[in-house]
């Protein structure tokens, strides 16, 4: 399901902050806990060191003596949170204990001589502990020299140290309750701080569709000018734009072309009427009645072919028009298309030159190559000056035939040679030519090359020679 950009923007700044928090949380709450169990131990291990150091060996009663002082060690006798000591010999047998102990046992770590030794926490009485152990010779009580003798195996002891370690774990406890309830106001606070910042940074897009709102197809000039856009809006702004630019050049193409298309078929439709009107006036001639018949069956072969004009232009917009690709000889095709017009250009003296090979083939669609070739010619011929000449020439481009279809006698300008392909165009403004010449044969060739996967151009040579220049695949 789609969300809005406020819910994508929001749960994504939440889950980076949560990820982010449990991260830190996590990196805090180890440290922190890491450090406490090791002041925790070493302040264990101090009482240890401390400990051992206070014991002394009798070598005249051969005993182990522990100093008073040690004995009376506060931590010792501190009933809620105490401290354990225990002393073994060598033979696991048990030389002193710590008061709190009672007759209760510690467990005897195994460590290697003079190194401590720290245990795994463990319980004691329900009592959470931690624990440090050594093995150690205790000091002779008869000779503190430097130079004594090493004592032997049998003088080893093993003391051990357990504290309570129940305030440890409680501090480990508040740390933990600390940093979610930090990590949740932090996530709270955020939220609301990225639910201020998203709705003031998507006030721009509001602000741009508040005033898209605005615009209708009566007022298709207005675009959007939204000011103190974020740079990554401003591409937005321009394209839609610049998308209202090419609407209002679409729907003033279409008013234009409905513009057009009443104005070609109202001076046909006027021609016809006038024609019937003029015969009906009086009793007339049969021959007289022919000839106006006739100057109406002219008349509507020319509309005819305008909406038939029409109806393919509509069928190529909507991609309708299927195409039957074969191989096609082009001299064939330029031959039959101008029997068409050879009696009407003869009329004008204009004369015709195919120049084609007659080996320039390409695949294309030979019906639909016939009707671009035919309105091209047709424009030739109407346009020619009297007593000029036509001609036509082929050359392989790539893979590609460029045809090229010329004539004599062009009166028009290069600006108005760029606009020869546009529907219902015609050099006379006043379109004096209009019911005879519509203005949609060069359009047609336009959409049909392009359909059959060509292009076409239009260009003035020196000395009013007019050139059409189609280019088509040789392979489909």
């Amino acid at each position: 399901m789609t969300r809005s950009l406020r819910s994508r923007f929001l749960t994504g700044t939440i889950v980076g902050m949560i990820l982010l928090l449990t991260v830190f949380s996590l990196i805090i709450y180890i440290v922190i806990r890491s450090t406490l169990i090791k002041q925790f131990d070493r302040s264990l291990a101090s009482i240890t060191q401390v400990l051992a150091a206070s014991i002394e060996h009798d070598l005249d009663d051969n005993k182990i003596e522990l100093e008073f002082e040690v004995q009376q060690m506060p931590e010792f006798h501190n009933v809620e949170h105490p401290t354990y000591y225990q002393l073994w010999t060598d033979d696991s047998d048990v030389l002193a204990r710590s008061p709190l102990l009672g007759t209760n046992d510690l467990v005897r770590p195994e460590g290697s001589p003079n190194k401590l030794v720290f245990m795994q926490p463990f319980e004691k009485n329900g009592i959470p502990l931690r624990a440090v152990g050594l093995t150690f010779v205790p000091r002779n009580a008869d000779n503190e020299e430097a130079d004594a003798p090493l004592p032997t195996s049998e003088q080893f002891l093993t003391l051990m140290v357990a504290r309570d370690a129940s305030d440890l774990l409680g501090q480990f406890t508040f740390l933990r309750w600390l940093l979610l309830i930090a990590s949740a106001a932090v996530i709270i606070l955020s939220l609301l701080i990225a639910a201020i910042i998203v709705r003031k940074g998507l006030n721009p897009l509001n602000a741009i569709a508040t005033e898209i709102a605005t615009i209708t197809e009566d007022n298709l000039t207005m675009r959007i000018t939204a000011e103190h856009v974020p740079e990554e809006i401003i591409p937005i702004k321009n394209r839609l734009n610049e998308l209202m630019s090419r609407l209002e050049a679409s729907f003033n193409r279409e008013r234009q072309f409905n513009a057009d298309v009443a104005h070609e078929l109202r001076t046909p439709l006027a021609g016809i009427r006038s024609t019937i009107e003029v015969a009906l006036t009086r009793t007339r001639e049969s021959a007289e009645y022919q000839q106006a018949m006739s100057e109406c069956l002219e008349i509507t072969k020319t509309m005819q072919s305008m909406v038939s004009n029409l109806l393919i232009l509509a069928g190529l917009d909507a991609q309708q028009t299927s195409f039957d690709t074969e191989p096609v000889k082009i001299v064939e095709v330029i031959d039959s298309c101008w029997n068409s017009f050879s009696e009407k250009a003869r009329k004008r003296d204009v004369t015709f030159d195919n120049r084609l090979d007659p080996d320039t083939t390409c695949e294309t669609d030979r019906q639909n190559l016939s009707i671009i070739l035919s309105n091209i010619l047709e424009n030739a011929v109407v346009y020619t000056d009297k007593g000029g000449n036509i001609w036509a020439t082929a050359s392989r481009k790539d893979d590609a035939v460029e045809i090229s279809i010329s004539n004599t006698g062009c009166q028009l300008t290069t600006d108005q040679v760029a606009h020869v392909f546009d529907c219902f165009w015609q050099a006379d403004s006043a379109r004096s030519s209009a019911g005879i010449h519509s203005g949609l044969g060069l359009a047609l060739v336009r959409k049909l090359t392009v359909a059959l996967g060509g292009h076409v151009a239009a260009e003035l040579q020196s000395e009013g020679i007019f050139t059409i220049r189609l280019n088509l695949p040789i392979k489909s």
